[in-house]
């Protein structure tokens, strides 16, 4: 496998209503198969999926939870709008949204904004990345696979990575279980999370501050095949289960 990866260089700040698909094509000759990695950032702010801070009023949990994390009020009460559910609520938040998807802060983020504004993940993010690919196949008449990236910290590790928070053309894990290996041993519990490898490595191409690349196409991937089962569900998080006896524990003391 011989892959190209490639930023998307050039596009301008985006604003509400800017169609990003069509100034990225406008940069781009995409071929069958491509992979196009978007930040969530990007797209939150096409479609106005931003607050501005001085028309949130904080409750009294909000206020309380700042005074522990050291943040401020009203970007804490934002994190909780967003929150299906809180699994922490200090050192920093840590909540799982909606759909799924579990991050620090719900990932509600203050870089890569003008001051006194948050930028809130997509409500649903598989449904944007099946628009965007969609809107890709209609200018382009390409079949290309769409990836909407967060950066996201990993449990026991320091230093951020980008993960897949909706994806659209692909399985996000590419399912090797009852495949065999080098010396003929069943495979019974690999599953390899593409979508997120691909999204790190898009992350890497973006950069975190200043650079300026909110997109990157990936080349050569091929295909696979596998299953979008990409969130432990129930029992299935053993992480969660300790966290959320800690956290009980703690409302005891």
């Amino acid at each position: 496998m011989a892959v190209q990866v490639f930023g998307v260089e050039g596009l301008p700040l985006i604003n509400k209503g800017d169609d990003i698909i069509a100034m990225i094509c406008d940069r781009v000759s995409f071929q069958d198969e491509d992979m196009l990695c978007v930040a969530s950032t990007i797209y939150s702010k096409s479609k106005g999926y931003t607050r501005p801070l001085h028309t949130i009023r904080p409750d009294k949990r909000a206020i309380r939870i700042a005074a522990h994390d050291h943040e401020d009020p009203r970007f804490v009460q934002a994190v909780l709008d967003d929150a299906a559910e809180v699994i922490l609520e200090e050192p920093f938040i840590l909540s799982q949204m909606s759909w799924g998807h579990i991050g620090v802060r719900s990932g509600v983020d203050r870089s890569n904004i003008e001051d006194g504004f948050v930028i809130l993940l997509p409500p649903n993010p598989m449904a944007a990345a099946q628009e965007l690919r969609a809107r890709i196949r209609g200018i382009s008449g390409k079949e290309v696979g769409v990836i909407i990236t967060d950066t996201v910290g990993r449990a026991f590790r320091r230093g951020q990575t980008g993960n897949a928070i909706g994806w659209s053309g692909m399985p996000a894990i590419r399912d090797f279980r009852k495949d065999h290996d080098l010396f003929g041993h069943e495979l019974k519990i690999t599953e390899e999370a593409v979508v997120d490898e691909i999204a790190g490595f898009a992350n890497f191409i973006m950069g975190e501050s200043n650079q300026g690349i909110p997109a990157a196409v990936f080349r050569g991937c091929g295909r696979w095949k596998g299953h979008d089962n990409l969130y432990f569900k129930g029992e299935e998080d053993i992480i969660r289960q300790a966290l959320h006896t800690f956290e009980q524990a703690k409302k005891k003391q």
